[in-house]
């Protein structure tokens, strides 16, 4: 379980570095990691026995390593306990993400220095697991940390997984083959987008025929990946087109799950440039990533994205002598009632929403719920411009009092002030 020896054992050694899983790293300028982000670097929430993360993970790491054993492959390494700090090269340039890319702005990214980031995927790792070349496949499970907004599906520290798989090309027809016992059932309804088209093209160095192979291995591996998880009888699958510059062809997975379409992960033919700079020249794969959160709260019926932090007993309980293959349905224990504050200001030219959004985290925590914008105006003379957001408290724990919320919201207006550079109204 989640507690406070953990979360306080990571800190600032001093001003010019911090300390993370026992490794020093000098800050610098570009240093713009809070410290409650920072303390959640050591939690990994996906390694807690017990923690629903945990047997989500482990339930798609059996299924994988059962699917390996049915297509009579060596399988996939488990890498799971991979520092968060990655280089920006690892986390931006070795997969081709554009220098001008919004995601590497320190409004989008968690910087310790020029050089050094918190991951923000995990693929991040891709090329760190192909360089070892012991195995044709990898699981790799992290925690990631991007700024975002705030709401019950948001959270600036999440988890994600990454599979990959790569083929010896000489012997692709071989290896790529599937059983026929891994075929679609004629009651799981899979529609959608085709292995290869005009609009979402294949590379260059591949033939349509191991694009064909590739793609199909890959999407037949996710198919039953996603029967295996939710054990539905009538099961829709439907794949999209996508677009990510570390694949190609590339597409989205989504599932109609609870009456509704959840995208699931992303996923497509990997860029063989990764694979010739691994020492992988003569292979081909394929490579997945997705959310834990996402499909754990739909799985287990987790309302709030919070409550995967949370340090209360009444919610690990719930989950902590469950097996790995049983999908525990979350019970509520309470619902405390909510409080709402509005905050309004003049917004400066360099305004950005993360940034007010991390403010009002930093200061309230979790005890903020939601923050949702709900007026934005430009005056007609001065061209400036005026937001106002509402502000949701509500504890997970018990209820917050008049008084309590009154101080938090007065402590986030003074710190939005400071740190978002804002004028504030009324």
């Amino acid at each position: 379980m989640l507690n406070r020896a953990t979360i306080d054992s990571v800190s600032a050694k001093n001003p010019e570095s911090l300390t993370v899983l026992d490794r020093e790293y000098p800050t610098d300028s570009w240093m713009n990691i809070p410290p409650s982000i920072l303390a959640k670097t050591v939690c990994r929430l996906h390694l807690q026995p017990g923690h629903p993360l945990n047997l989500l993970k482990a339930r798609i790491e059996d299924h994988f390593e059962k699917f390996s054993k049915d297509i009579g492959s060596k399988g996939f390494r488990v890498k799971d306990s991979l520092n968060p700090i990655v280089t920006v090269e690892q986390n931006f340039d070795d997969l081709f993400i554009s220098k001008d890319h919004p995601g590497r702005r320190p409004t989008d990214t968690y910087y310790v220095n020029e050089g050094h980031v918190l991951r923000t995927h995990t693929s991040a790792h891709q090329r760190e697991a192909l360089r070892t070349r012991d195995a044709p496949g990898y699981l790799v499970t992290a925690d990631v940390y991007r700024k975002d907004e705030i709401d019950t599906s948001h959270y600036p520290v999440f988890h994600q997984m990454e599979g990959i798989y790569t083929f010896d090309r000489a012997n692709l027809e071989t290896e790529a083959a599937l059983p026929a016992s891994l075929s679609t059932p004629a009651n799981v309804e899979v529609t959608g987008a085709k292995v290869c088209s005009e609009t979402n093209p294949g590379q260059d160095v591949h033939t349509l025929r191991e694009t064909e192979l590739v793609g199909a291995h890959l999407r037949t591996s996710l198919e039953c990946m996603v029967r295996n998880i939710f054990d539905d009888p009538n099961l829709r699958i439907r794949w999209n087109d996508d677009y990510f510059p570390f694949t190609a062809p590339s597409w989205e997975m989504e599932v109609w799950y609870q009456d509704r379409w959840m995208e699931l992960c992303g996923c497509g033919v990997m860029k063989q440039e990764i694979l010739d700079k691994t020492g992988n020249e003569s292979r081909i794969g394929w490579a997945f990533g997705f959310g834990l959160e996402r499909i754990a709260m739909v799985l287990y019926g987790i309302p709030d994205i919070r409550l995967f932090w949370s340090m209360d007993e009444r919610f690990h309980s719930q989950f902590k002598n469950a097996s790995k293959s049983s999908v525990v349905k979350f019970q509520p224990y309470s619902k405390y009632p909510s409080c709402y504050k509005d905050i309004s200001f003049w917004c400066p030219e360099s305004y950005h929403e993360n940034e007010f959004s991390e403010v009002v985290r930093e200061v309230a925590g979790d005890r903020v719920e939601t923050v949702a914008l709900i007026d934005k105006f430009t005056h007609p003379k001065t061209k400036r411009t005026s937001r106002c957001y509402r502000i949701q408290y509500r504890a997970m724990d018990r209820t917050l009092t008049n008084e309590e919320v009154d101080s938090i919201q007065e402590s986030v207006r003074q710190m939005v002030s400071d740190k978002c550079g804002v004028e504030l109204r009324g």
